[in-house]
């Protein structure tokens, strides 16, 4: 699977959230930055091409929908980023992220809980 640069993951989020869309629904739901049509268009297209979307007639044009999941593209981009950040290391991921957001114990626990959960791979922990 590939990454997503910053604006495919913003249509992306926005396919994620909407499911079966057509671009003009994408760009008015991206309101608040006033993307071009043909700029998501494009996006749009370079999402199929990767693997990230596919398409089916809808009126006179296509709907697209996303057919990797979220969740899916969450945990491979949370693997990524631990790898190239954090030597891989869960440990070195969550030391970050407590010292720089100041989180109590409770929160801590909270956290290392759900990551660990969420990297489980093949029943072992990443790290």
């Amino acid at each position: 699977m590939k990454e997503l640069t910053r604006a495919e993951e913003q249509v992306m989020q926005v396919l994620w959230k909407k499911g079966k869309t057509t671009v003009k629904e994408i760009v008015a739901e991206m309101s608040d930055t006033q993307p071009a049509y043909n700029t998501i268009s494009t996006i749009v297209r370079i999402l199929e091409t990767k693997g990230f979307v596919d398409h089916e007639p809808r009126g006179k044009g296509y709907a697209y929908f996303p057919i990797i999941e979220k969740a899916a593209y969450t945990k491979r981009f949370l693997k990524n980023f631990m790898k190239n950040y954090f030597s891989g290391s869960f440990r070195e991921l969550v030391s970050f992220f407590a010292k720089e957001s100041d989180m109590d114990i409770k929160d801590l626990e909270l956290l290392m809980e759900e990551v660990r959960n969420d990297l489980e791979d093949d029943g072992k922990p990443a790290s």
